[in-house]
């Protein structure tokens, strides 16, 4: 593996473990064993590597929202969807644990997040016309866009949400377990507009991520 791609893979596992806020690019280094001289031989500081990791975890993210052109949706591949896109919150969590300062903090990584939020909610809308067409769900162009955006919502904030509600209760930590209890929040809000052929079939799904637990 090559210097660079090293110290972002360090980067992200010691972000997604201790906090941003926590690690420093001497953290880094230390964690690498190399001199911080030679680390910023490859970024200059810190707010570069964490942009390197957006762009990483926004290309993820478009690959996994693209709808096939040569077929129909199927409900495994609204199932799929979802996997994947819990997946990515996991893998780069630390960004979803304080996004707001993260954009703060950077306006060239801001700019590039509001892009990344219209595209996102462009293709989830896409996702949501083709379950449409393939009768899976059945919803009026005027709440596709709503219906969308909520997805979005609870999707980029679940993690934020899952963190203020196990820290009142002594928690120590979120499992990748409890992260993935947001699929059946986005299975929810699609309940309204399932087909009666499909209903059972979704349903069943969703029980599988029942994000229920004794401190909600």
């Amino acid at each position: 593996m090559k210097t660079r791609d090293r110290i972002l893979a360090a980067a992200l596992k010691l972000f997604n473990e201790q906090g941003e806020r926590q690690v420093t690019t001497n953290h880094i280094a230390a964690h690498l064993g190399m001199s911080p001289g030679n680390l910023y031989y490859h970024f200059k500081n810190k707010k570069e590597i964490i942009y390197e990791l957006f762009l990483s975890y926004e290309a993820a993210v478009d690959a996994n929202l693209a709808v096939p052109v040569d077929r129909q949706l199927t409900i495994e591949d609204k199932l799929n969807y979802l996997q994947k896109v819990f997946q990515g919150l996991w893998e780069y969590r630390f960004m979803h644990r304080d996004m707001e300062h993260l954009l703060i903090e950077e306006e060239r990584l801001h700019t590039r997040y509001r892009a990344f939020f219209r595209r996102c909610q462009k293709r989830t809308e896409a996702i949501y016309q083709g379950l449409h067409d393939a009768n899976i769900i059945h919803i009026e162009q005027r709440d596709l866009q709503g219906l969308a955006l909520n997805t979005w919502v609870v999707v980029t904030s679940w993690y934020s949400f899952l963190q203020c509600n196990l820290l009142s209760h002594g928690e120590q930590s979120i499992t990748f377990d409890m992260l993935r209890g947001g699929i059946y929040q986005v299975f929810q809000l699609e309940r309204p507009y399932l087909t009666d052929q499909y209903r059972d079939q979704v349903t069943e799904m969703q029980e599988q991520f029942i994000s229920k637990p004794d401190w909600l």
